[in-house]
């Protein structure tokens, strides 16, 4: 039965985040539970777990007395998410091009290749696969750094890349063979063993990407 339970809490967590990412709910919006409860097919109490659980991640506000509100959204935010990457996607890319293996070096090349082929569709106008493009995406931002060795490196990583995510979808940016040209250059770095140099390369695209958002915001 807990099993059950923890396989329904992480599935509803899934789901509502995902909502929130990708602007299905609305920044500001309340999220009531004898609402949100049918939406999500679940019992009040995993609405609730799931809601505060959000709450510590930044994507909820958890207020005493109102209730649960999708976090909103401001150019300060998003700035200082940005910032926060930059500091600590660079630390884990170094890192991780010192120490990766062949493991790492396969898998990075595998993540490259599906992104560019995604990359390559959008360039030609089809953009029905956004959330393929975000995934693969993430695949490859998470193959640069893997082998950096430290697991609450990763976990804080991925929670700022979903942050940063959230407001890409909201304006829904893509800077088409721009950020296709400065990922390969990334991969190209990486798999040569610069991390000095990919940790440049990386920096400047977080950089570059912010500034587009912030121009689409």
């Amino acid at each position: 039965m807990g099993k059950h339970q923890n396989t329904v809490g992480s599935s509803t967590y899934e789901k509502i985040k995902h909502d929130i990412i990708f602007g299905q709910l609305v920044p500001g919006s309340k999220l009531k539970l004898e609402l949100i409860k049918r939406q999500y097919e679940a019992s009040v109490s995993t609405l609730r777990e799931t809601l505060n659980r959000l709450a510590s991640e930044g994507f909820v506000l958890a207020e005493e007395q109102r209730g649960f509100y999708v976090t909103e959204v401001s150019q300060k935010d998003l700035i200082e998410i940005a910032k926060l990457r930059v500091l600590l996607e660079c630390h884990a890319l170094k890192a991780s091009v010192e120490s990766g293996d062949d493991d790492w070096e396969g898998n990075l090349v595998a993540a490259h290749h599906k992104l560019q082929l995604m990359e390559k569709k959008m360039i030609a106008g089809d953009v029905s696969e956004k959330e393929t493009w975000k995934r693969y995406d993430w695949e490859f931002h998470l193959a640069v750094i893997e082998a950096c060795n430290s697991k609450n490196l990763l976990d804080l990583h991925s929670i700022l890349y979903d942050k940063y995510l959230r407001y890409q979808m909201l304006v829904f940016t893509f800077r088409g063979y721009e950020a296709a040209q400065e990922h390969h250059k990334i991969f190209e770095a990486a798999l040569s063993r610069n991390g000095t140099e990919a940790a440049r390369l990386l920096e400047a695209h977080i950089i570059n990407g912010l500034e587009h958002t912030l121009a689409a915001m």
